[in-house]
């Protein structure tokens, strides 16, 4: 189914700051300025790798900091992080008493997996740091860039003296690290530990009960409840335990939490929103309606306020609209799903808003309608293009027209060549025509443009097990997607028809069983049962393809498979 040390040359110890913190007075000659000058021309006309390099040259010849941090900058412009490294590395030689020098130059070094000497470095900033909180916020910050976040946890423990051990925050800092490190235990008594240092630190209470949900759900409410009583403003806490009781299904208690939060604060709009997107969540439809109508007059009504002009009152209420259409398309309404994108007037939105009203007239039948939408949409760059070409094909070929969406997209193809999405949607529509070689030279295309694309690798891969031909190719193609993405159900798929098709029936069970527990769709029901029909187990087939029917009543390869095998629809 489908970075090296950056010590600056000798001539710095000649050029050293006469005052602590004060950059170095330089002798603005005529072929400096000029370098400088060439410099910001080049990063002007966007070549920051120019740019990066000559005021890092410069930042050497001249001790100057400012001229470091600049070359710092471009690089990150430039996604360039060994040069990125160098600059800072020489920003925080060329200053060390700035702590965003040290800080950036740190950063650096953790993003590439240098770790000698950062605990003892990050130990020193803290300690000669008059805001200790900050200063460990922000070593948690650096150590949290690492990619090994056990060992990141480690430095941190590390640079955390005892005499700071005091600080809540110090406790707050490990355990997020934990977290990170998927040690819950440690992360969940850190967390203790802040709020018994602090029995009022909500951040404290927060992580209690965000850790300890995945530790004992039932302490973690409790503790989270019992908070709430003894601080009932307590507003993130509330929110978070709202959320939890939400995906724990316990509706009518995040209701309550809700409701009595809207009673304390009666000005706090958001609330509303909050409430109806719980019932949203529970499927109370027409309360959810009249309290998202009820926040968007609130909101119409503070745009009209002259004291709220800066408000974010259209994008709120854009949102509470967004509800509304997926209120709409679960009762099947899809015109009033249009109407209400209608009413959409942020401009943030209003783009992603007309595409959403094409694709629900296109599922209308409505395709001069859908047309007459996309083509009236204004794109202000190459994305927004091929959103625009990507959306009405795939209008045409719900609607059964594959020769227009082909057509279509051939045309965007030529104008936008590089292109990998328009190549990738292209070529499946070639492989739905059944034009085979037009299909593999365009995924052939798309992984020379993305080398990391699974979805290529996965689509061709599975087009040549289903036609059973080149399988050793097809083994290549799948073992590389599996690599780039080893959970996606499609590619786990593909995998077990793979092995399916080489009579590995017990390695096609386990991929497609893994497939089929992630996305129980119609296809991965059509291979599993047919796997687990061959291995004669008829009975959890037949419960597999009932499943799969259950949910995709008109699926074709459901259909194909319980008609070749000459098992009666359920």
């Amino acid at each position: 189914m489908h970075a090296a040390q950056a010590a600056g040359p000798t001539q710095h110890v000649e050029q050293i700051h006469l005052r602590a913190g004060e950059p170095p007075a330089i002798n603005l000659s005529a072929e400096l300025l000029y370098r400088i000058l060439a410099s910001e021309f080049a990063a002007q006309r966007g070549r920051y790798d120019i740019a990066s390099q000559d005021y890092l040259d410069l930042a050497k010849d001249t001790s100057d900091p400012r001229l470091a941090k600049k070359a710092f900058q471009l690089s990150i412009v430039d996604r360039n992080m060994r040069r990125a490294q160098l600059a800072a590395q020489e920003w925080a030689f060329l200053a060390p008493g700035d702590p965003e020098a040290v800080a950036s130059s740190l950063a650096l070094a953790a993003s590439n997996g240098q770790t000698a000497g950062m605990a003892l470095a990050l130990r020193e900033r803290i300690a000669k740091a008059g805001d200790k909180s900050l200063a460990i916020g922000q070593a948690l910050g650096i150590v949290s860039k690492l990619n090994d976040k056990k060992v990141a946890l480690e430095i941190l423990d590390q640079a955390l003296e005892s005499n700071v051990r005091d600080l809540p925050v110090a406790h707050l800092a490990l355990s997020d690290a934990a977290w990170a490190a998927g040690d819950v235990t440690r992360a969940l008594a850190e967390a203790n530990h802040a709020l018994v240092l602090d029995p009022n630190s909500e951040p404290a209470a927060q992580r209690v009960l965000e850790y300890g949900m995945k530790d004992d759900p039932a302490v973690a409410l409790r503790s989270a409840y019992a908070f709430i009583d003894a601080h009932p403003d307590a507003r993130k806490l509330q929110l978070l335990l709202a959320s939890h009781l939400v995906d724990r299904k316990d509706f009518d208690g995040a209701l309550a939490l809700v409701r009595r939060m809207r009673q304390a604060s009666p000005e706090d709009f958001d609330l509303l929103y909050t409430e109806a997107e719980v019932d949203f969540r529970a499927e109370r439809y027409e309360q959810a309606k009249v309290l998202l109508n009820e926040y968007i007059n609130v909101q119409t009504q503070r745009r009209q306020s002259i004291a709220d002009k800066a408000s974010n009152a259209a994008s709120d209420a854009s949102d509470a609209r967004l509800l509304l259409v997926k209120i709409a398309e679960k009762q099947e309404d899809l015109n009033e799903a249009i109407r209400q994108l209608g009413l959409i007037d942020d401009p943030t939105l209003v783009f992603q808003a007309r595409v959403h009203q094409a694709v629900l007239q296109g599922r209308l039948g409505n395709i001069p309608q859908a047309r007459k939408i996309i083509d009236g949409l204004k794109t202000t760059n190459r994305q927004e293009q091929t959103v625009k070409a990507l959306t009405m094909a795939s209008i045409y070929r719900d609607a059964g027209r594959t020769d227009l969406a082909v057509d279509l997209l051939v045309k965007a193809d030529k104008s936008m060549p590089n292109s990998s999405e328009i190549k990738y949607d292209l070529g499946m529509l070639y492989e739905r025509q059944g034009k085979y070689d037009d299909f593999e030279k365009m995924m052939r295309r798309v992984i020379e443009l993305e080398p990391d694309n699974a979805n290529a690798y996965n689509s061709l891969g599975y087009t040549l097990v289903e036609q059973n031909t080149r399988l050793d190719e097809a083994q290549d193609l799948l073992e590389k997607a599996l690599q780039l993405e080893p959970d996606s159900p499609f590619i786990l798929d593909s995998v077990g028809w793979y092995f399916y098709r080489t009579n590995d029936l017990p390695a096609a069970l386990e991929y497609l069983q893994r497939s089929y527990d992630l996305m129980p769709l119609g296809d991965v029901a059509a291979h599993l049962g047919e796997v687990l029909w061959k291995l004669n187990r008829h009975e959890d087939a037949r419960r597999v393809w009932r499943t799969g029917m259950e949910k995709e009543p008109g699926n074709e390869a459901l259909l194909k498979t319980l008609e070749r095998f000459k098992v009666k629809k359920p």
